[in-house]
């Protein structure tokens, strides 16, 4: 390697930090020093535990402006970006690397392997490969611009690297330590807010539920005017799952506005009209009218056990016959089946996918290199952008997409 070869330092060991690297790295071959920094003693700690364990590694989504309405925060500025890397182009860059994938019928992509070591492993020999240095332990505390792309890293140790190129890939900017190296060059973060969370409700309907699945429904939050849809997943302290998920997604600063207190409203049936649902009803009190309403749902894709809840939360008494089930009960019923309304008392962050809305203000940032409009030599990836995603695979896409075009942008510096 040249002597004067131009040192990149990357802040930030998670899936941006390791890719834009890369990136950075195999395109310049052996003419740049490119050092990863992570404050912590483990990098892709994040990418270990995503997915349960299976590594959603991005979405089967292959067009940039479908792809870039599934980000709440980013879906404009995004298109652009999307047209340079996709998942597409993730799925390719890791198949070549030796990580087979498939799609999973929701769309989701998962190495075959069903192992996110088998990602990490990937993103580690890849880095290696390509000769970049990874120092772990080694938190950023500021960065001292010199002159135009001339920088001084400072870390906790004590320590001050020069730099002529840098990446910050830091992650959420909840913690202080990942929002230091920006603020200390003078940009502006959105603040931080939980983006991914489930609902805290405490309901009759629900307790002793837990596990309980329902797919699909809608749900709403009339408040907020804000919609969702997939699979509902009844938990311990209230609602998960991915339409729950999406919902917190789309409304994560309304909801923090709110306290978390707030109502919504499922529907258990949102691919059946309410008329259709009517005749569902007096169709099983004709042919089962013998059986009791509580325990014979016409509907499969209501489980048994929350059918049960439904038609009790209405006043159905526990051994009514369909034949002797009153009026205005079934119209109850059919109301509660297209509108039941819980209250939300709070939240918690879903433990798979912590991610937050917030971050560099996108209109401080150039998309086509990611490189900061207010200091030349500075790039961002990943998560401390205010960009994030649906669940489903779309925040490591982002993060790999910004990476890649960050990482390629300052090897293009200097060729």
């Amino acid at each position: 390697m040249p002597s004067d070869s131009p040192t990149i330092l990357i802040i930030g060991g998670g899936a941006a930090g390791f890719f834009g690297a890369i990136a950075c790295a195999e395109a310049m071959g052996n003419q740049a020093k490119v050092r990863i920094l992570e404050r912590t003693a483990h990098v892709l700690d994040k990418v270990k535990i995503s997915g349960g364990g299976r590594c959603n590694v991005t979405h089967a989504c292959f067009e940039p402006r479908p792809l870039a309405t599934n980000y709440p925060r980013g879906e404009r500025t995004l298109i652009g970006p999307f047209h340079h890397w996709q998942p597409e182009d993730t799925v390719a860059w890791f198949e070549e690397r030796g990580v087979p994938l498939k799609v999973e019928e929701d769309g989701r992509i998962f190495p075959t392997s069903d192992d996110s070591q088998t990602v990490v492993r990937c993103l580690k020999n890849a880095a290696a490969a390509a000769g970049v240095t990874v120092s772990t332990k080694t938190e950023v505390t500021r960065i001292d611009t010199l002159s135009p792309n001339q920088f001084e890293v400072h870390t906790t140790d004590g320590n001050r690297i020069p730099a002529d190129a840098i990446i910050v890939a830091t992650g959420g900017t909840r913690s202080a330590a990942a929002r230091h190296p920006v603020q200390s060059v003078g940009h502006d973060l959105e603040p931080a807010t939980p983006s991914l969370f489930t609902f805290h409700i405490e309901d009759p309907r629900l307790t002793d539920l837990q596990g309980l699945t329902v797919n699909p429904v809608s749900v709403h939050a009339p408040a907020s005017r804000l919609s969702a849809s997939g699979p509902l997943l009844v938990t311990h302290w209230g609602l998960s799952g991915p339409a729950i998920l999406k919902l917190s997604a789309l409304g994560a600063r309304t909801f923090a506005e709110q306290n978390y207190t707030f109502s919504i409203d499922v529907n258990w049936l949102p691919s059946q009209k309410e008329d259709a649902i009517r005749d569902s009803l007096r169709t099983q009190r004709e042919h089962a009218g013998k059986r009791a309403v509580r325990s014979s749902s016409p509907f499969d894709s209501i489980p048994r056990r929350l059918w049960s809840r439904l038609a009790a939360q209405v006043g159905i008494p526990e051994n009514t016959a369909w034949s002797n089930v009153a009026r205005p009960h079934l119209n109850q019923l059919v109301t509660s089946l297209l509108r039941s309304t819980f209250q939300v008392s709070g939240k918690s962050l879903n433990k798979e996918e912590f991610v937050t809305c917030g971050g560099v203000h996108l209109k401080d940032v150039s998309f086509k290199t990611l490189e900061s409009k207010h200091v030349p030599g500075l790039y961002f990836a990943g998560e401390v952008l205010d960009i994030d995603g649906l669940t489903g695979g779309f925040n490591f896409q982002s993060a790999w997409t910004t990476a890649h075009i960050a990482g390629q942008a300052i090897a293009a510096r200097f060729q």
